[in-house]
């Protein structure tokens, strides 16, 4: 199930050089589009806010790392709408100069994230690791320095992208690394109701007042639906001000989770839906714990 919006679109910007995992994502979900690097999360945003690019394809969660920080706190203000989701297999390549060995690799560079999910292989390969902004940024240094000894961490597409040779292939921690990517539009294409799973996800605050958490969400639990995510953030600094980001299972159109909306609106100083959108087929095949 595919929106109109998203089947229009010719242009997507998504954060990294050519060759991040972005980029990837890009191409499994939106191979009909362009894609079109930035270097920042909120140049990514402000593609498509200013008309530049019509998607905009961000990632928020990954299976090992866990979320994307940066991320919770710019959706609420972006003032753009999730149509879409996609989840991304992540295969880390540990890449190298022509000819390098892993035996010779002294230090590694990635994105945070990266490295944060191979620490496996930094740790038998005894790496020193080096924070860059990007992935594909980190390849593309790697190959412009000419250093045996250098190595990045990223994908097999950076690799044919800046000529690397893939020394350790597949070196994530865990065989179930995924990252969960957003798809991002200017207006809102909320799907229809009835046509299939759909993921409805929205920012909010509770009112100052004792359990005022606690009673706002038992409304989805008394209307059987379906939380998937509850993420809370400081706002401002301020250790009293602060606002959580949810995904649920349903419609608001459905009753259920009408009445569980509705119960929660009335402990919330705001409530804010970023968008109503299908639910990837992956979420149908993730293993029960």
């Amino acid at each position: 199930m595919t929106s109109q919006l998203i089947a229009r679109a010719k242009k997507v910007a998504f954060q990294g050089e050519p060759g991040a995992f972005a980029n990837l994502a890009a191409r499994e979900a939106l191979a009909h589009t362009q894609a079109i690097p930035k270097p920042t999360f909120e140049d990514a945003i402000a593609a498509v806010r200013d008309g530049e690019t019509d998607l905009a394809i961000i990632p928020v969660e990954n299976s090992l790392y866990g979320r994307i920080a940066d991320i919770h706190h710019l959706l609420p203000d972006a003032g753009l709408y999730i149509v879409g989701e996609h989840f991304l297999r992540i295969h880390m390549q540990l890449l190298g100069m022509k000819g390098a060995s892993a035996a010779g690799l002294k230090t590694v560079l990635s994105q945070g994230p990266a490295l944060g999910q191979c620490r496996k292989i930094i740790r038998e390969l005894k790496l020193t690791p080096q924070h860059w902004h990007d992935t594909a940024g980190s390849a593309r240094h790697v190959a412009e320095m000419k250093d045996p000894s250098l190595a990045a961490i990223a994908s097999s597409l950076a690799a044919e992208f800046y000529g690397l040779d893939v020394l350790r292939a597949n070196v994530e921690d865990e065989p179930h690394n995924m990252t969960r990517f957003l798809i991002m539009a200017h207006e809102p294409d909320d799907a229809p109701s009835g046509d299939g799973p759909v993921i409805t996800t929205f920012v909010f605050r509770v009112r100052n007042v004792p359990a005022a958490l606690y009673k706002a969400l038992g409304g989805f639990a008394t209307n059987g639906v379906n939380m998937t995510k509850l993420e809370s953030y400081q706002l401002g600094g301020s250790f009293n001000a602060t606002q959580f980001y949810a995904d649920i299972e349903g419609h608001p159109e459905e009753r259920n989770v009408r009445l569980a909306l509705e119960e929660l609106q009335f402990f919330c100083s705001k409530l804010t839906v970023l968008g109503v959108y299908p639910a990837h087929p992956f979420r149908s095949e993730m293993p029960a714990i």
